[in-house]
């Protein structure tokens, strides 16, 4: 298995910068991704938020095995002991339903202030998780404008900024956080097939044949029907002349095919996927 390696000094200076201001927040929303829930979850959050109440959003549910996320979402709720919520940023159905979780979380800071003889106010909340799993674009949908910056790459969100969602709720992006020593390779390879991981830290072919041996456990069959593959072995280079993928020579250009299966996977057309096994 090729190695995955990488060296984000931003993102340990954001973990400091969380650091410094967790005491500021009193709740904490942690975003994981849908598709590999547990895989996405950050392994040493407790350590980062001590003992803030925190509401678990699984994002990009619309891209993930519905039956996989409510079993997903017992088994969270089981071991974290968070509320946890199925949500995508396209889909404002879920929106009072997260603003009421956070308020509600947040009331036991807010009546502490109130007993020691202070107004009442917003409750704040920080919204943490790795990169690339949709903080910026949750809190697009939480504010239902358009102020944090978004973009597709890993760790494009840096800054830290207050957000006023609604007269309740007063919250505080923070970047993506990832660990700084990756042991889990099986983790790290999956963190990748989501685009969580920037593309300069791993051989994109590497990635693409670890997440199409994992497919195939999970759903066998999926990857050849989709690429029309029939007798012929799934592999890169024939994915790549099937799809007219050549580079000079005739050869297949197994670089390119494993990105556009990459990104297949990342926007859904190879269909609602979870890469976590929950049994």
């Amino acid at each position: 298995m090729e190695f995955i390696h990488w060296y984000p000094g931003h993102i340990a200076k954001a973990e400091k910068k969380l650091k410094e201001q967790i005491n500021l927040v009193d709740v904490v929303i942690e975003v994981i991704d849908s598709r590999i829930p547990l895989s996405s979850m950050y392994p040493d959050i407790k350590k980062l938020i001590n003992d803030k109440p925190r509401l678990i959003l699984m994002n990009k549910s619309d891209l993930a095995d519905s039956k996989e996320i409510l079993k997903w979402i017992k088994i969270i709720k089981d071991f974290s002991k968070c509320s946890v919520i199925a949500t995508s940023a396209n889909d404002n159905k879920d929106l009072s339903k997260i603003l009421n979780k956070v308020t509600e979380l947040g009331q036991p800071k807010i009546i502490s202030l109130v007993k020691k003889g202070m107004l009442p106010r917003a409750v704040r909340v920080m919204v943490v998780g790795m990169p690339n799993v949709g903080k910026s674009s949750i809190i697009n949908k939480l504010i239902k404008k358009t102020k944090a910056k978004t973009g597709a790459k890993a760790g494009v969100t840096r800054e830290q900024q207050w957000i006023r969602i609604n007269p309740k709720v007063d919250l505080l992006d923070t970047p993506g956080i990832i660990p700084l020593k990756q042991e889990n390779q099986k983790l790290a390879y999956k963190l990748a097939f989501v685009d969580s991981i920037g593309e300069h830290a791993y051989d994109v072919e590497a990635v693409c044949q670890n997440f199409i041996d994992t497919v195939n456990e999970i759903y066998p069959g999926l990857i050849k029907n989709y690429y029309k593959l029939e007798e012929q072995e799934i592999t890169l280079e024939n994915i790549a002349l099937k799809r007219n993928w050549i580079i000079q020579g005739a050869k297949a250009d197994t670089k390119r095919c494993a990105q556009n299966i990459l990104n297949d996977f990342r926007v859904g057309r190879l269909g609602k996927l979870t890469l976590d096994v929950s049994e």
